[in-house]
């Protein structure tokens, strides 16, 4: 048993499907297929029962697997302590943030990392909060912006900023003049909100609640900019972030009175080398 061994083995229960699994790994199909084989004859174990038809993971198989990614995350963090063990501001960093914030966010803090950290590169991930935290977790990526709270014992987190939701309205609506809004006024007001799996349409869910509005139930948007763009078209009516208003909209955002926020932080790994750029990205991006 080898760390390519274990790389095969993730592979194939991320993919499920050999041929992909082989793909993936640049590898032929047999190849890959016989090295599972043999680590499956080495431990003594089935790990994937497989058909022409059927692929499952056994239940010591997904023990096993569970354990493959472990170590190869802490494979990953010995390369990582020895790299920046020479520089630990230089190299490759690898930080995400969800689609709601990724598109606003990183314009405006990357010019300022660059400029701080010359030789440090930076890679940049756009995904939904579960795969980040999924990538962080597994050593994908080495950081990733997500709204708190989001708890987990293995990750450290600092907050970054928080920011009131505006009401955006087209500027043909009814409440387009009021510069700011009493939540008892919106009680009864039906909002557009993104599609499930987006975090901010928790966080506009939650907020539905506090003010007592309800989602519009015959449209759901994939992005925010399919928000803003229905917005515009007097559409509808939604719960905008302020990182996100745009004053060149024809959208009036107005101010709610006592309005929800949501929080961002700083999420990375405890066993990372690299906690005091963590802390220094945090300093540079608050």
């Amino acid at each position: 048993m080898n760390i390519r061994d274990l790389k095969y083995l993730i592979a194939v229960a991320k993919e499920q499907h050999f041929a992909r699994a082989a793909e993936k790994s640049f590898v032929s199909q047999p190849t890959l297929s016989m090295q599972i084989k043999k680590l499956e004859d080495e431990l003594g174990v089935q790990i994937f029962e497989r058909s022409q038809k059927n692929f499952l993971i056994t239940k010591v198989g997904a023990e096993i697997i569970k354990k493959a990614e472990i170590i190869l995350r802490e494979a990953e963090e010995i390369k990582n302590i020895a790299k920046n063990s020479l520089d630990p501001m230089s190299g490759e960093l690898r930080i995400g943030a969800f689609p709601t914030l990724a598109a606003y966010f990183f314009p405006k803090i990357i010019k300022k990392i660059s400029k701080e950290f010359r030789k440090l590169k930076l890679l940049l991930v756009e995904e939904k909060t579960e795969t980040l935290l999924g990538k962080l977790k597994s050593g994908e990526i080495d950081a990733a912006f997500i709204a708190m709270p989001c708890q987990d014992d293995g990750l450290e987190n600092k907050k970054i900023f928080s920011e009131e939701f505006l009401l955006a309205v087209s500027q043909k609506h009814q409440l387009a003049k009021k510069k700011n809004i009493q939540t008892k006024d919106l009680k009864g007001l039906e909002l557009m909100l993104l599609e499930d799996g987006h975090c901010l349409r928790d966080q506009a869910l939650e907020a539905c609640s506090m003010l007592g509005t309800f989602e519009q139930q015959d449209f759901r948007a994939s992005s925010l900019e399919t928000l803003r763009q229905m917005v515009i078209s007097n559409s509808g009516i939604t719960l905008m972030p302020e990182i996100a208003a745009r004053k060149e909209d024809k959208i009036s955002y107005i101010k709610i009175i006592n309005a929800p926020r949501r929080t961002i932080g700083l999420y990375w790994r405890v066993t990372s080398s690299r906690k005091e750029l963590m802390k220094e990205i945090v300093k540079i991006s608050s």
